[in-house]
């Protein structure tokens, strides 16, 4: 608003005066620069003559004590609930903040439990273009919404792309293998999320910014066929097996220090 009342004074004096205007001369050098200090100082985002009406808390000061406790600052969220009441729920642990949100990292006091600090594996996506995405499935036996009739293919398998229907499918279970070794392969972000639901027909992805995530675990599920004493074959189960097993890992223990044309495991 300052910069406006400046650069309308100059305006008048240069129509009143007949002068050529130029609008870097109507514009004063530290006003703007000033106004930043002052709000990145004081927390206060608003003008200083107006400091009971500005917004307060938008600027802190980071915490330096340590590595770990400038990561946790960092992460920190805050809860826009008001610290005078003596609400319970909002303050305790959800089951859905299972590995993204830190169970013991927060503030004694009134704001116990209304500011929380994100983990720190956690991660919050940015966003990714999903027309490649929808092509790629197309490409692959998805029919498009416009072209879908339901008579034709009752039981086809609708596909969503941030909530939005886009198409359906016939073989959800080879579209979905299809995106996981496509994503593995590191052809889409790893931040998209892939969820396919069974009894619904529903496979949905998400790609949009905002989404918190966390790294986990991938897990096989390759069934093998053993031989019985008798003869017979059985196929044994191989469920929760995972990728990475303990002899692996203390294997490339053991090979750290040597050197990489010796190491087995790579």
């Amino acid at each position: 608003r300052r910069i406006n009342t400046e650069l309308g004074a100059y305006m008048k004096m240069c129509i009143q005066q007949n002068k050529k205007f130029q609008i870097v001369n109507g514009i004063r050098l530290y006003t703007l620069t000033n106004g930043m200090k002052y709000s990145l100082a004081t927390g206060n985002w608003g003008d200083q003559k107006k400091a009971m009406s500005s917004t307060a808390g938008v600027s802190q000061v980071l915490n330096r004590y340590t590595f770990a406790s400038t990561l946790s600052h960092l992460r920190r969220t805050n809860t826009p609930i008001g610290r005078d009441g003596k609400l319970a729920k909002p303050r305790q642990l959800h089951n859905t903040h299972w590995g993204l949100v830190c169970p013991a990292e927060t503030p004694e006091g009134q704001a116990c439990g209304l500011v929380k600090n994100l983990s720190l594996m956690c991660f919050v996506s940015v966003g990714t273009p999903a027309d490649p995405i929808i092509e790629f499935m197309i490409n692959r036996g998805m029919e498009v919404v416009e072209e879908y009739e339901p008579l034709r293919f009752p039981n086809a398998t609708k596909v969503f792309i941030n909530g939005v229907w886009v198409g359906v499918h016939q073989d959800p279970k080879h579209l979905v293998t299809e995106m996981l070794e496509t994503r593995r392969q590191t052809y889409f972000p790893s931040e998209v999320s892939l969820v396919r639901d069974i009894r619904d027909r529903e496979f949905k992805i998400f790609t949009d910014a905002g989404r918190v995530m966390r790294p986990v675990f991938v897990v096989h599920q390759d069934d093998k066929k053993i031989q019985l004493e008798d003869g017979k074959e059985e196929i044994k189960s191989a469920k929760g097996t995972l990728v990475l097993t303990k002899a692996q890992v203390a294997q490339m223990a053991a090979e750290r220090d040597l050197p990489p044309s010796d190491r087995l495991l790579t």
